[in-house]
């Protein structure tokens, strides 16, 4: 935790200086704006460790401010979706849990992107690099799962006794935190233009992407009384109908992954040299 507390102090830092020198220069020619697209998938509760199980399109805008040939500072807004279920699982205990969700993911984060070559499009000599970022993001989050045809949202329903006094928790917020670490490789395509290609995942700190968090289950004749009879439907779907079974797996967090292609454009005239 104290190791997290520190990443968050320096990037934060970072994050101050960056835009602060951004702000002192008057050159578009240092500025990108693009695209990113690619795919999404997420590993938690209900998908363990199969990477890029149920990989989703996945999309958003990217903008670079190249400080230097080998720093950048950018943001970006990635839109995509993630999903998972027990029936896929190859362990039967996970197939008789039998639960399932699906989430939207809205993520708007900005961070510093190193280069590990020097990197300024359409130069001569620094045509390409492999790369790395780190970010801060905020997230959007809504774990929804299917249930006799019709799409139900699980937060509200609190499957886990939250906001009852079945659990000391509240409801999980919707809208997270998430720490975006990822590497790439870009290019230049002549000018105005770079083509590159990255892989990042998510830490997050919430363990209820998934909607899935606590080891057992709740008693469902409580949760019906608290939170309604469908909040205990949706809290167990164990095959064999058992609620002593696990449900969840506190000590790990889910995550998600987004890579892509990046392609972006220059916003001004290309400078002459840098500064």
């Amino acid at each position: 935790m104290q190791r997290t507390k520190r990443f968050l102090v320096v990037l934060v830092l970072l994050l101050a200086i960056v835009p602060a020198h951004a702000q002192r220069a008057t050159r578009w020619s240092r500025s990108e704006l693009g695209i990113l697209l690619g795919g999404m998938y997420y590993i938690g509760d209900l998908n363990q460790n199969k990477h890029f199980k149920h990989t989703n399109l996945s999309g958003g805008l990217l903008f670079r401010y190249n400080v230097h040939p080998r720093l950048a500072w950018r943001a970006n807004f990635i839109y995509g979706t993630v999903e998972g279920y027990d029936s896929e699982a190859n362990r039967d205990l996970l197939v008789n849990r039998n639960l399932s969700f699906h989430s939207k993911i809205f993520e708007l984060g900005s961070g510093v992107e190193f280069n590990y070559f020097p990197f300024e499009m359409g130069h001569d000599r620094y045509k390409g690099t492999a790369y790395m970022f780190a970010e801060l993001a905020l997230f959007r989050m809504n774990p929804t799962t299917e249930y006799n045809d019709e799409t139900v949202e699980l937060q509200p329903l609190g499957t886990e006794g939250q906001g009852t006094s079945l659990s000391g928790k509240n409801p999980y917020s919707l809208t997270q935190l998430a720490i975006p670490l990822g590497v790439g490789f870009k290019c230049s395509l002549g000018k105005n233009a770079s083509l590159g290609l990255e892989y990042g995942i998510r830490f997050l700190f919430t363990d209820y992407l998934d909607d899935v968090g606590s080891y057992r289950y709740v008693n469902p004749a409580e949760l019906a009384a608290e939170n309604g009879p469908l909040a205990a439907e949706l809290s167990n779907r164990s095959l064999d109908g058992s609620r002593f079974g696990r449900r969840g797996n506190p000590a790990t967090r889910d995550w998600y992954s987004f890579f892509g292609a990046t392609l972006t454009f220059r916003l001004g005239r290309p400078s002459t040299c840098w500064h």
